[in-house]
């Protein structure tokens, strides 16, 4: 697997621009991706109830699983909006497919930023004039997507011949369950439709399904890859391989860049007796807030760990056969204090190192999963106390 420069725009035959039409004050608030030629085209959601309108437009929009483009707009979530929501998200993907001069039902919409306010729509349809001429491969995409982001999120790799590259926003409100996350991946390979869809959902599940930040499920996610089928003769493996490579690098970054975020929480859980069980407890060491609380203050208190164990849920846990180790060193054995822990060895590792890994040995199956998350700071509570006003 080779990583390449260029992002979101580094596979042939897709092109974007990023840029500021008035949505928010002065930052890039307007993105597009196009493809030349349409792609076959796969999603997945957000299983919160409550939906953006650009989720409902998007899901209309696939139902013959074809797209050419993509608009997002940053700042304004298109959420809890009504008819006139659903009436702004049609209008936006009408405008771009009158530029563009492709049917309407081929742009996509995503929308992110604060929930119950209408699109600025005077602003957006005047942003959108002449933007074919503005597409390129050195198009601002995956800034123009970003809200409380601080850096972009984007890669490409290349793979046994094909290209695939994702871009993402998110790092506040995550914990898909398909966040406010949202993720777009492009790829040359010829992927049949069918395929394409149990591809994406099988990286999602084990990679953006097992972030968290803070535990909310937003009401606009969305992950989408679109495929224009340069490259025949595909073989499946390797397209999931790469496939699943993009959406864990991805994710990593949001977790990286959780809001307020110091360090990356990585939990691994080993042999447990069901997979369901792994994501239970991995996900409960990442969500809680002591745990993450404890990261960010390099507090050496791993009971914080036993009892994120305990609560998770799982349904074979026994005490006298867990190990706990952090970044390979052992804290926990058969339930107790390993022999080798001391409290200075655990302060120093949280101290110095900026990626956390908690690997945890349940030692009653041979099940496991793996978790991705971020400590929490004061300034997790500065940002979302000042989120709008």
């Amino acid at each position: 697997m080779k990583v390449l420069p260029g992002g979101i725009s580094g596979v042939d035959g897709f092109v974007s621009l990023g840029k500021h039409v008035g949505i928010k004050k002065r930052k890039k608030d307007f993105a597009v991706l196009y493809s030349q030629q349409p792609c076959q085209t796969a999603a997945v959601y957000t299983q919160n109830q409550i939906k953006g309108a650009p989720l409902h437009v998007t899901k209309e929009h696939l139902k013959d699983h074809k797209a050419q483009a993509i608009v997002v707009t940053s700042g304004v979530a298109n959420v809890a909006t009504g008819e006139q929501g659903l009436l702004n998200a049609t209008n936006t993907a009408q405008a771009v497919a009158k530029e563009l001069n492709i049917r309407d039902d081929d742009v996509l919409v995503a929308s992110t930023g604060v929930i119950g306010t209408q699109l600025p729509m005077e602003k957006i349809e005047a942003g959108v004039k002449g933007i074919k001429q503005e597409l390129s491969r050195n198009g601002d995409f995956a800034e123009a997507i970003m809200t409380t982001d601080t850096v972009k999120k984007e890669i490409c790799v290349e793979h046994d011949g094909f290209r695939i590259a994702g871009a993402a926003k998110g790092v506040g409100m995550i914990e898909p369950n398909m966040a406010t996350l949202l993720s777009f991946i492009v790829t040359d390979a010829e992927v049949a439709p069918d395929q394409l869809q149990t591809a994406l959902k099988t990286s999602v599940d084990k990679t953006f399904n097992m972030t968290s930040i803070d535990t909310d499920t937003s009401t606009s996610d969305m992950v989408i890859v679109m495929a224009n089928g340069h490259v025949k003769k595909v073989d499946p493996a390797s397209f999931q391989e790469a496939l699943d490579c993009v959406c864990l690098e991805l994710t990593k970054m949001i977790a990286r860049d959780g809001e307020g975020a110091t360090k990356l929480i990585i939990c691994q859980v080993e042999a447990a007796q069901t997979e369901d069980d792994a994501k239970k407890i991995a996900k409960s060491v990442i969500n809680s807030p002591l745990v993450k609380t404890a990261v960010y203050g390099n507090d050496p208190n791993w009971g914080r760990l036993m009892m994120a164990i305990g609560k998770s849920g799982a349904g074979q846990i026994k005490e006298d056969k867990i190990g706990i180790s952090i970044n390979q060193k052992p804290v926990v054995n058969k339930g107790k204090a390993a022999l080798e822990y001391d409290d200075k060895m655990l302060i120093d590792i949280l101290k110095d190192n900026d990626e956390i890994v908690v690997t945890i040995n349940l030692g009653v199956g041979d099940a496991m999963a793996t978790a991705y998350g971020c400590d929490m700071s004061e300034e997790y509570i500065k940002i979302n106390a000042e989120y709008t006003s």
